[in-house]
């Protein structure tokens, strides 16, 4: 159901967007960079946190890792990464598949400042063999606008 949870919601906010579906898998960062040909930064993966209580989605790059230090004092607390169930219930999609789009009610949703050096990014689409490719901008547009500097980016060679 997640997958057609996504459609419904870009059919309805984003028409023009395609769901790409694909026999191979995308569940992993790599894994979708492969599919997409592409480098692993642009696959925009999609985090489901806990900040004192709060649960909230950071989008960032795909070969970014969420940084205590910064995203403490992003969010003003420790951030905890949720469990596969609380994923689920917070998102309705499995992991693999989570994204920032079809979710079941409103979520303060975040975009994390290293997708920046990106024009164009591919969230996950619902599913595990799934994804969307958009614009950066027109991705924070559809997640509501807020941007975060919570995340370390690999340096150049690593």
């Amino acid at each position: 159901m997640s997958l057609a949870t996504v459609r419904a919601d870009l059919a309805a906010r984003a028409p023009d967007l395609d769901v790409m579906v694909t026999d191979a898998s995308t569940a992993t960062v790599q894994l979708a960079a492969e599919v997409h040909g592409c480098e692993p930064g642009q696959i925009a993966k999609t985090l489901a946190i806990r900040v004192n209580g709060d649960e909230f989605l950071l989008v960032t790059r795909g070969d970014a890792r969420l940084d205590n230090r910064k995203a403490k004092a992003a969010f003003g607390g420790r951030p905890r990464m949720l469990g596969a169930e609380d994923v689920l219930r917070l998102t309705s999609h499995e992991v693999g598949g989570v994204c920032p789009f079809g979710l079941p009610a409103p979520l303060a949703i975040y975009c994390d400042v290293s997708l920046r050096v990106y024009d164009e990014v591919i969230p996950a689409g619902g599913s595990t063999h799934a994804s969307v490719r958009l614009p950066l901008e027109r991705l924070v547009d559809l997640t509501g606008g807020k941007w975060a500097d919570a995340c370390a980016v690999p340096e150049a060679g690593e």
